[in-house]
């Protein structure tokens, strides 16, 4: 079911946009692997949903960019994308089946009903089999991003940006999701955005901090334990890491 995955490069990448003097990321050096998880830390403002932007291609008439993108295979990354936001930006109107299967509306790759079908399957596997029918309304907001979730990976792209898509939730519910998110998307490649520094360590196969003005990313080595991790005293060693290279910009 799964696309290839894709994993990108970027060498001495700098971009600024058009309606400012100040450049927003310069110098910038990362290495997004094939098939795992990047996450990127970094006061708010820094630069890394503009990244995250850049890299879905909705940035293009608004920045002046240099340096290299590389991926893997040599193709651009124009429709092999998909992006999960912090808000679920389900449609109210439209019950939960047919905001699961909105992306395939615009496809003709799949008939109607093989879409329905995988979009009820993929339901199930999020734990909401029982609420196809239901509008976002009736849903917690951790039953939104599941739904939100489910919609991600019913696009089947190789590249999933998720920018702070569990910070609105409380932390039980969080690390469920955490959890279930890693399992569906382990054959992808992901890059996520937080401000957690505990979600960073569970989840990050590569662990990037963006610091200064412009930013630059700062490489922080994980644990070798594989995501998502439990918490021991490695990774707490490695929280407080990320809390020391933050604090070094609110200085």
């Amino acid at each position: 079911m799964f696309a290839n995955a894709i994993g990108i490069q970027l060498s001495d990448a700098s971009l600024r946009y058009k309606d400012s003097q100040t450049p927003t990321l310069a110098g910038m050096n990362m290495t997004i692997p094939v098939g795992k998880w990047t996450v990127l830390l970094g006061r708010s403002g820094c630069g890394k949903t503009t990244i995250l932007r850049y890299l879905a291609g909705l940035l293009d008439d608004q920045v002046d960019w240099h340096g290299e993108l590389i991926t893997t295979d040599g193709a651009a990354l124009h429709d092999r994308i998909a992006y999960m936001a912090q808000q679920d930006l389900l449609l109210p109107w439209l019950n939960v089946l047919d905001n699961v299967c909105l992306s395939s509306r615009f496809s003709q790759e799949q008939a109607p009903e093989q879409n329905r079908q995988r979009a009820l399957t993929l339901l199930s596997q999020v734990g909401l089999a029982d609420y196809a029918d239901a509008k976002p309304a009736q849903l917690s907001g951790g039953m939104r991003q599941r739904v939100a979730l489910a919609r991600t990976l019913m696009q089947d792209k190789p590249l999933v940006l998720m920018d702070e898509p569990f910070s609105a939730l409380d932390a039980v519910t969080r690390h469920k999701l955490q959890t279930l998110s890693a399992e569906l998307l382990k054959d992808k490649t992901v890059v996520l955005i937080t401000h957690d520094p505990q979600e960073a360590v569970r989840l990050a196969h590569q662990l990037y901090v963006l610091q200064g003005t412009p930013a630059q990313a700062q490489h922080l080595v994980v644990p070798d334990a594989k995501p998502p991790r439990a918490l021991d005293g490695e990774c707490a060693v490695l929280q407080q890491a990320i809390l020391d290279q933050l604090e070094k910009d609110y200085e």
